[in-house]
């Protein structure tokens, strides 16, 4: 009888924990939205990749780094960075990563990370709406080292899309995915 309601207990803790993080990333859509679509605008980077990665890397807004540091990307400090800095640890311990004033500084230096970088030049020739392309590509130019990083981004955005852009986009399912504007 103990181990049923140990049972029960435990997939009702799960149930509310998946509830909370549902919760979390809409509140992180609703928030950031904007911003997203802004720096497709303005970079190309595709706005749900963006926000795809954003929850990922900062657990929705809610990891020790972004808001300790409004770094919701996950971007270390590399040579060139001569803003402020926090250190947190990652990869290895006490790794030093970028801090900004405002989250849309973050999501800013996001887009130029990826538009100003060789690295990652050959994702700007990829159709915008090719997702999967993008995800692996990103994955591939090294910018995460978890072996599962573009089908974890690939699931985010099925539910970017899911909870976001169905409003504004109908989605074809092919090869790729393709929004398309109502």
């Amino acid at each position: 009888m103990k181990q049923i309601f140990a049972i029960l207990f435990f997939t009702a803790a799960l149930s509310l924990v998946a509830i909370a993080q549902t919760d979390a990333i809409k509140q992180y859509i609703a928030t950031y939205k904007e911003l997203a679509i802004n720096e497709e605008i303005r970079t190309g980077v595709p706005a749900a990749i963006t926000l795809a990665q954003g929850i990922l890397e900062s657990d929705a807004g809610r990891s020790d780094l972004s808001l300790a540091s409004n770094n919701h990307f996950g971007i270390k400090c590399k040579s060139e960075w001569t803003g402020a800095t926090v250190y947190h640890d990652d990869d290895a311990k006490n790794e030093c990563f970028r801090s900004y004033p405002t989250v849309a500084d973050s999501y800013r230096d996001h887009s130029n990370f990826l538009k100003d970088r060789p690295n990652y030049s050959f994702l700007f020739q990829l159709d915008p709406s090719n997702f999967k392309g993008w995800a692996y590509g990103l994955k591939q130019a090294g910018y995460a080292t978890s072996p599962v990083y573009a089908d974890m981004l690939i699931k985010a955005i099925a539910f970017v899309f899911t909870l976001f852009f169905k409003a504004k986009y109908k989605l074809r399912i092919g090869k790729t995915m393709k929004p398309i504007f109502l």
